[in-house]
């Protein structure tokens, strides 16, 4: 009677549950598990885990990044980039940072920081920021994400952050990690690690990996259509930030997210629950 929700696009043993229903994102991880020796009655295809607000937004999130990157002239490209659970990327997010800096002056890039809880992101990128001499905004609760997103929303085509550079730092791990989802929705771009950020619906620059295991999962955004391969260096990353500042890329992935959303690609929480409920309806 448990369900298991597989984490990842890499099948290793320690995700699994044996005597458990395990659910998994995609068939590569389906097939793999499989070979592994998993029974087929202890394994099914779910759809990746997303929260359902950020489902039920991308229509209109679709629609409006994808106007946002044909406007004449161009606006500013929003990227979210927030540090994993674990904050090991100090070092590779504050040089990204640094590399972005001449763009976010010349107002083609918004920089949206979601330090989370980890105080040493925090004053990473404070460091940076001052170092760059770019001023910035800091929202420190969850009151202040909302009214942040809200404002941003009141008049998408009008609506501008009050600086290019936006620091969510908190004290709490609910909020640092709600952030993200948040944000998704008024953000043009997320650039993280190839997480389970990786299988979100939303156009996607997959940074360098912290673990190797990850690399599966940005190869799965790359071949759905919703990001990127794995950029491992800083300017390969400048790169795709370079293609994204032209309409074609965005375009692109935002179409593919509207098509994967029809043949419910992002719908896992959501069958894992339809499968929970049918399972506790049998045992009455």
């Amino acid at each position: 009677n448990v369900l298991n929700l597989v984490i990842d696009n890499h099948a290793q043993w320690f995700v699994v549950v044996p005597g458990a229903l395990n659910l998994v994102q995609g068939p590569t991880n389906y097939h793999d598990f499989l070979k592994m020796g998993v029974k087929p009655e202890c394994l099914r295809l779910a759809g990746h885990w997303i929260p359902r607000d950020l489902v039920e937004g991308i229509p209109s999130a679709c629609e409006r990044r994808t106007k946002r990157c044909q406007s004449k002239p161009r606006k500013p490209l929003r990227m979210i980039v927030p540090v994993g659970g674990a904050g090991a990327q100090r070092k590779f997010v504050t040089k990204l940072v640094r590399a972005l800096s001449p763009l976010v002056k010349e107002g083609k890039v918004q920089l949206f920081l979601n330090a989370g809880d980890h105080a040493h992101m925090k004053t990473a990128f404070m460091d940076v920021l001052t170092e760059c001499a770019l001023p910035y905004d800091h929202v420190r609760d969850m009151k202040g994400v909302k009214g942040f997103r809200d404002e941003l929303l009141t008049d998408y085509d009008t609506s501008e952050p009050g600086k290019a550079v936006t620091l969510f730092a908190f004290d709490d791990y609910f909020t640092a990690v709600a952030t993200t989802d948040i944000l998704c929705n008024v953000a043009d771009v997320l650039a993280c690690k190839p997480s389970e950020l990786a299988f979100y619906p939303i156009p996607k620059l997959m940074i360098r990996r912290v673990g190797d295991h990850e690399y599966y999962s940005a190869l799965r955004a790359s071949e759905l259509g919703d990001g990127t391969l794995e950029a491992r260096e800083i300017d390969e990353a400048l790169r795709y930030v370079q293609l994204m500042l032209e309409p074609e890329m965005l375009t692109s992935m935002n179409k593919a997210i509207l098509n994967n959303n029809k043949i419910g690609l992002y719908d896992g929480c959501k069958n894992a629950i339809k499968i929970a409920l049918e399972r506790a309806e049998k045992m009455k």
